[in-house]
């Protein structure tokens, strides 16, 4: 993307930390008159409102995207009497700063600058009711959660043409992955430009019309949930989110925040302990604390809190949803690469899945058709039918060239795992990891948003149907 929209993204993020979404009335003097101006900003417009002292033959609404009057640009002229306007055509969660010029009889001035922020629109919806219309989702994975840098992974950076071919091809929501810490100083002060380059993709992807989820990702395992460790951990996911929310405190409701990601005891796949399970459950409470406390419109943000290691059965028998102040407005995440040998391990020989499987030395009977749904159902039973939506937040299985039939076959699960998640309630979200090479699960070329794997697409989209 061009490097002044980052620019314009820094300015604006600089501008949210110091700009509330109304300010008190603020003054000018001249010609025997004086002017006092109000801005509040809601969903429709700014909304515009003064005082007048004396007596004024005319007013002019002028406004700018910074306090210095110089380069205010004129946006209305009004009836000397007028006492108030609403401007609609700001962009949301852009800062807007407004002068009332007026005349008098014997000379003018302006008012004082009054700033406020449009906020987008937060709908009505419970979590469930979101859900439902964000499937099927998408995954930008490998790239602004790579450690090293966006482009570290092998992924070009994200762009407009991509976001866009996502979402003619049928999906509705795409999660955005990120690590913070690498951008971050020893104070865990995450820097401007950072900041500003993962607006600038969130911007991306709502333009295109996705919804939108961003989240703390793996970002160097500092998330280890033991008591040791929790104090840190708890302070650092805080501060981030602190951070996260200020930035996106006026975005609309198609825009989501995920707290967390696979948060486990790093290459412990056993099941957690009562130590990890409370520490694990205890972040979730941190992150929806942190997120609501930023106002705006995270006071009522539909999040995303993570299962133990996003496991579904270590999910079901240990996870607590949070306490929030927002009613109905939270979701679950899991992830499902059931089974490991067919969807990730790539040197191994299970090369099919599900009923219709013809080998059964290539194949692992335990996580079938029958398997997936009972799984999902977990889910609903434990979650969904309590008014908990639930993301899928990642599955995939690679291509694996050497195996003759495993197009056949990874099409087959995608496809299941897919529409079995969409009928049980769940949100499913597919983990494109951008290669499209063998042994990866990229779909669309990332440079150009064509599509690489048009069959498994149009199967995911139309098993969300």
């Amino acid at each position: 993307m061009q490097s002044h929209n980052v620019k314009s993204a820094l300015l604006l993020i600089l501008a949210l930390c110091a700009g509330p979404l109304a300010q008190a009335q603020s003054c000018g003097s001249g010609g025997a008159a004086t002017v006092c101006l109000t801005a509040t900003g809601s969903s429709d417009n700014i909304k515009l409102s003064w005082t007048v002292s004396g007596a004024v033959t005319g007013v002019q609404v002028y406004r700018d995207t910074d306090s210095d009057a110089n380069g205010r640009s004129r946006v209305a002229v009004l009836a000397a009497s007028a006492t108030s306007y609403a401007d609609t055509t700001p962009v949301v969660g852009t800062p807007y700063w407004y002068w009332i010029k007026f005349t008098t009889s014997s000379g003018g001035a302006s008012s004082g600058a009054a700033s406020a922020v449009r906020a987008g629109a937060m709908r009505s919806l419970s979590s469930v009711q979101l859900a439902a219309q964000m499937a099927p989702g998408w995954n930008l994975g490998n790239s602004l959660e790579a450690i090293g840098g966006e482009t570290a992974w092998g992924n070009p950076p994200a762009n407009q043409a991509l976001f866009n071919a996502v979402k003619a091809a049928g999906f509705k929501s795409v999660r955005i992955p990120v690590s913070w810490s690498q951008y971050a100083d020893s104070n865990f002060n995450i820097s401007a430009s950072w900041m500003a380059r993962v607006k600038e993709v969130v911007d991306a992807a709502r333009a295109a019309g996705l919804y939108a989820v961003i989240n703390v990702h793996w970002d160097g395992g500092w998330q280890q949930p033991t008591y040791a460790q929790q104090a840190a951990v708890t302070a650092r996911l805080a501060k981030f989110w602190n951070q996260i929310g200020t930035t996106f405190k006026y975005y609309d409701d198609y825009l989501l925040f995920a707290g967390t990601n696979e948060v486990m005891v790093t290459n412990v796949y056993s099941a957690p302990t009562a130590e990890n399970i409370a520490v694990q459950n205890s972040f979730n409470q941190t992150f929806v604390n942190a997120a609501r406390a930023t106002g705006g419109n995270n006071g009522s943000r539909h999040l995303i809190v993570q299962g133990y290691n996003t496991n579904i059965d270590y999910t079901y028998a240990t996870n607590t949803v949070p306490s929030d102040s927002a009613a109905n407005r939270l979701m679950m995440e899991v992830h499902d690469y059931d089974p490991y040998d067919f969807t990730l391990n790539t040197s191994g020989a299970i090369c099919q899945w599900g009923a219709s499987a013809t080998d059964p030395a290539a194949t692992e009977t335990w996580a079938n058709e029958a398997y997936v749904d009972a799984q999902f159902q977990k889910m609903k039973t434990r979650f969904i039918d309590h008014g908990v939506a639930v993301i899928l937040g990642e599955y995939a299985a690679s291509l694996r060239t050497e195996c003759s039939a495993t197009s056949t076959y990874r099409k087959l699960w995608d496809q299941y795992l897919t529409r079995s998640a969409f009928v049980h309630g769940l949100v499913p979200m597919y983990w494109d990891s951008g290669s499209t090479a063998n042994h990866a699960s990229g779909l669309f070329n990332r440079a150009t948003g064509a599509q690489a794997y048009p069959d498994i697409i149009s199967a995911i989209v139309n098993a969300a149907k």
